[in-house]
């Protein structure tokens, strides 16, 4: 086989990529990985994985030279000197806003795979058959049976910790030993389920971090440094978990620095020939050939990928000619919710820094409650001692200072609620071809923006944490509602979503691009909903269950 030519090219190496390289080498074939930023390798190149934040400069902060050489990561904590090289890069990879979107990448091999928050969920019925129910958006082709034995399959080698509850809005995984509630969240989470009689429960975050240990990956060691990256392997990632099954099987190319602008589509056979990449450090351009396509890029950077392609056909891109390509964009509205104080345990504490909160699964517009708007919202939150930034005027300097920084403070206890954006075919992105970034390339131009029935929704993600933190037993409650903007949840969705019908999706039900059969997106952008929960759990079952598909029907000769 030629350097060129291989059996599957996957573009991207998150999440989503890393599990396709994985599932596609491990089952015989050739692959081609492409990464258009820089090589990260495990172990070796968390240049700051143990490094305390007291050892930074600005002790971990931002300083106003970055605030003004970032303008988008400046609006969170993307912009902080423990990780600002895991973000890409405001000024080398700009995009235009018509409406404000923080769109927060990481153009590297492993995507965000290395920086991600780790909650890991199934989805259920519930959301498969939300679309369907109410109207909004397109049914999703599948439903949780199909996906079931996936979401089992991708667990058990990623290890996801958590306990079992039986809660039909939350199917449970299959768990490692979860973490403990500290003993604060266990006396509210009693309280809570006594007095709503389980119809709210508050449970350990779910979480991709592993309790036991795993070939290659030792356990969590509560160390609270995960955004550094992992030298434990103690937490899911490309490096640390699927990128190492792929090379083991002999068969993956890794290819950093290679800028995907187009996939090749042959019009005589109408499929995809393979892919033209542009290289990011000698802007040279070369072409890869394969069998297959796997986009895996990220939900927007997929979709740019088909816009840019097959344009002598489809004036809109490959994959437009239902009318969607680009259309529903979808995020987790949230920075709302309540926190309040905890009076009678000032002798508690708790041991190191647990990798994950507490979620309260979804609860409203279930089992007969009907709110003024559509689906739902989950909590994710924490109880803890306050540190040491505690507001204390008197007790600015000297020796008091010092004593106070020795001893815990109070406890506080406080949740933010994620919601459901629904899917609008009014919230898009497309190609502003007058912007260019930093390898001329054309940029996205974003517009979208949450509606009437996410500020409805709003209103109870604030009232409702309120209430249980009260019923909790704690004092002093008060409800926040911080500045959101979409992409803040940094788990952009829809763009290039899953249907049964070409006329009005671009992906059938095993991820294939309804007009280019041998193209398949298994990350973000085929999303056809949002449900509440942290989505990426998803993506990884949807990417093993369409390899497995596309490896089936290379078999059977019909790719």
């Amino acid at each position: 086989m030629a350097d060129n030519s291989f059996d599957a090219i996957v573009v991207g190496s998150g999440i989503s990529g890393g599990w396709a390289a994985k599932e596609l080498t491990e089952k015989g074939l050739s692959v081609l990985m492409l990464e258009r930023g820089e090589n990260i390798e495990h172990i070796k190149d968390y240049q700051k994985s143990n490094q305390p934040v007291w050892d930074y400069p600005h002790r971990g902060g931002r300083t106003q030279q970055m605030i003004a050489d970032y303008p988008v990561l400046k609006r969170d904590y993307p912009l902080n000197e423990r990780n600002l090289h895991y973000w890409a890069s405001d000024k080398d990879c700009p995009y235009t806003e018509e409406k404000r979107f923080d769109w927060f990448r990481g153009y590297h091999v492993g995507g965000r795979s290395l920086m991600w928050g780790r909650q890991s969920y199934r989805w259920s019925d519930f959301d498969f058959e939300a679309n369907a129910r109410d109207g909004y958006g397109t049914d999703w082709p599948i439903r949780y049976k199909d996906i079931e034995p996936w979401y089992s399959h991708v667990e058990k080698f990623a290890g996801i910790q958590g306990t079992y509850e039986n809660l039909p809005q939350l199917p449970d995984s299959v768990f490692m030993p979860g973490m403990d509630l500290n003993i604060v969240e266990k006396d509210v989470a009693a309280r809570i389920k006594a007095h709503y009689e389980n119809r709210r429960t508050l449970i350990i975050g779910r979480s991709a971090n592993i309790t036991s240990k795993l070939p290659g990956r030792e356990k969590c060691q509560y160390r609270n440094m995960c955004v550094n990256g992992c030298p434990f392997g103690a937490y899911f990632s490309t490096q640390s978990s699927t990128l190492p099954a792929a090379v083991a099987t002999g068969r993956l190319k890794l290819q950093p620095f290679a800028i995907v602008t187009e996939i090749l589509y042959d019009k005589d056979t109408k499929k995809a020939k393979g892919v033209r990449i542009l290289d990011a450090e000698t802007n040279l351009t070369k072409e890869y050939y394969s069998k297959i396509v796997f986009l895996c890029a990220s939900s927007f950077n997929s979709t740019w990928v088909l816009m840019n392609s097959a344009t002598d056909i489809w004036p809109e891109g490959l994959g437009s000619s239902s009318g969607e390509l680009g259309h529903n964009v979808m995020d987790h509205h949230f920075r709302c919710g309540a926190d309040a104080d905890m009076e009678g345990y000032e002798d508690k504490y708790y041991y190191g820094y647990r990798p994950t909160g507490f979620y309260i699964p979804r609860f409203r517009n279930l089992f007969g409650d009907k709110r003024d708007y559509l689906r739902g919202f989950g909590y994710q939150g924490g109880a803890s001692r306050k540190e040491w930034s505690r507001e204390i005027a008197e007790m600015n300097i000297g020796a008091d200072f010092k004593e106070a920084l020795s001893e815990p403070g109070p406890w506080r206890i406080g949740a933010t609620a994620f919601g459901e954006m629904l899917p609008y075919h009014e919230n898009t992105i497309s190609l502003d071809k007058n912007k260019k970034d930093k390898w001329g390339l054309p940029v996205l131009a974003m517009n979208v923006e949450i509606k009437e029935n996410e500020k409805k929704m709003r209103k109870d993600m604030m009232e409702d944490m309120k209430e249980m933190l009260e019923i909790g037993g704690a004092k002093n409650a008060r409800t926040f509602d911080h500045d959101y903007a979409p992409g803040m949840g940094i788990h952009e969705m829809g763009t290039a979503r899953m249907g049964r019908d070409p006329k009005n999706s671009v992906l059938n039900g095993n991820n294939q691009v309804w007009d280019c059969k041998n193209v398949f997106v298994t990350d973000g952008a085929c999303m056809a909903s949002a449900s509440c929960v942290n989505p990426s759990l998803t993506y990884m079952a949807l990417t093993a269950r369409a390899a497995d598909f596309a490896v089936n029907e290379l078999n059977k000769g019909n790719l």
